[in-house]
């Protein structure tokens, strides 16, 4: 049998034909890169906002909205806004995307959840931690003004919310049932209302806050014993409820990092004389997009 050249077996080329061909070349790829990225912008990366009541929660959700601070009641109930970085801002992922990108605009949006302080509300935001959706990072709110104040009322009340949010981020690791670590946590502890007189710089809000998680373990561990639960069952329960390295010595936030929580103290405020000053707050959500 003769051979016959494959090639003779091919269509003639048409202008028809050569116009679908071009058009499959040109179309394929821009559908998946819209399939892709429409994915993305439906999914927008979320921060959680946590924090005593009075800290300035809601108050600097409408700044990052808005772009100024308005006034605020206590929050009730969760409340997510979207948001858009200032300009000027970078984001980690965008390190190596062209701005002509179309994606560039998603890269710099996100959602801002808040969640209210009060005691007996807190669990909605434990609710936001234990099921999060597209969770990117928190922001603890504390008022640093009320850190310093010498009957360290504030202090203990934003240490206890503080250590229940931290040892929520640890279980993750904890009670994991898989041997891959859970994901990266970063967790920014906003010292608000740094324009006050009376307000504790970032690295003291660090030290104080770190003091009374340290009392507070201590004090959790004293009432398991009177509780007379045996030595056995209290090592277990200390495994369990115990925030950071178990032990004896004080807590530090660095403790952490074995469980991907990475912990980091920035100041600033959201209203003041002189306006608001949030640009190291920006900085840091940008990092973590």
């Amino acid at each position: 049998m003769a051979w016959t050249n494959p090639l003779s077996l091919m269509p003639e080329p048409t202008p028809v034909l050569i116009l679908i061909s071009v058009l499959l070349v040109v179309s394929i790829p821009l559908l998946l890169h819209l399939i892709i990225y429409s994915t993305t912008a439906d999914t927008l990366p979320t921060i959680l906002l946590v924090g005593p009541s009075g800290a300035g929660k809601t108050a600097l959700v409408t700044l990052l909205e808005r772009g100024r601070p308005t006034a605020t009641r206590t929050s009730q109930t969760p409340h997510t806004v979207e948001v858009s970085l200032p300009v000027k801002t970078p984001v980690a992922s965008s390190r190596f995307r062209s701005p002509n990108d179309p994606t560039w605009e998603v890269t710099k949006k996100l959602l801002v959840q808040d969640t209210p302080g009060h005691g007996k509300l807190r669990h909605y935001a434990m609710d936001c931690i234990s099921k999060p959706q597209n969770l990117q990072g928190i922001i603890f709110v504390v008022d640093a003004a009320d850190l310093s104040s010498e009957a360290r009322e504030g202090a203990r009340q934003a240490a206890e919310y503080l250590h229940d949010v931290l040892l929520q981020l640890q279980k993750r690791a904890t009670n994991s049932k898989s041997s891959r670590a859970p994901k990266e946590m970063p967790v920014l502890i906003a010292a608000n209302k740094l324009d006050l007189f009376t307000a504790l710089p970032a690295p003291l809000v660090k030290s104080t806050l770190e003091s009374e998680i340290t009392k507070l373990r201590k004090s959790l561990s004293a009432g398991l014993l009177d509780s007379g639960v045996g030595a056995k069952d209290l090592d277990a329960a200390e495994e369990h409820d115990w925030l950071g390295e178990v032990g004896d010595g004080p807590f530090e936030f660095s403790q952490l990092q074995e469980f991907n929580v990475q912990v980091q103290i920035l100041g600033g405020n959201v209203t003041g004389v002189d306006g608001s000053d949030v640009k190291q707050w920006w900085n840091w959500i940008g990092s973590i997009l």
